[in-house]
């Protein structure tokens, strides 16, 4: 019985050892950044980037999320630590963040772009320089961004940029 019991207790460290290895490396396939700040004015964000994407004629990208939504930190993650995709954005877009808490804060910006609800996080909401909101069926698409892959991020956001 002595013998089985240590057996047991081998296979699960093994098992739980392997599971956490799986988890982390899991984790560590896409970058992480914590940017949505619940203390700031999104609606005086959202206007500076507007007026920004106006000024540079770029496409405005609203990334309404929050911190405990790793889709959300994913996609923070994806866009201020890859240097190809901040090139991508650097040249093509403005991006501004947008605490949502637990989707209830800060619905009014979504609305003010024809999103009724924010139904998961992040919605990316893509709004092109003269007002167009070039994704309103498919920005809540992105609340899987954990799962996409780099290249994935790319192929939209290029497609996107060159409309």
């Amino acid at each position: 019985m002595k013998l089985l019991s240590l057996l047991l207790i081998a296979v699960l460290a093994v098992g739980c050892t392997s599971f956490a290895a799986t988890t982390i490396a899991s984790a560590a396939e896409h970058p992480e950044a914590r940017l949505f700040d619940e203390t700031r004015d999104a609606s005086a964000d959202v206007d500076a980037a507007l007026a920004q994407g106006i000024d540079e004629s770029k496409i405005t990208l609203v990334v309404m999320g929050a911190n405990w939504c790793h889709d959300s930190r994913a996609l923070a993650g994806w866009f201020t630590q890859d240097e190809d995709i901040m090139g991508l954005l650097d040249r093509n877009f403005v991006v501004t963040y947008v605490d949502v808490g637990q989707k209830d804060r800060n619905i009014d910006i979504a609305q003010r772009f024809g999103i009724e609800k924010i139904v998961g996080t992040p919605t990316m909401i893509m709004v092109d320089y003269d007002g167009t909101v070039l994704n309103k069926v498919t920005a809540v698409d992105w609340r899987n961004s954990a799962s996409r892959s780099k290249d994935d991020i790319i192929l939209e956001l290029e497609t996107v940029a060159l409309f």
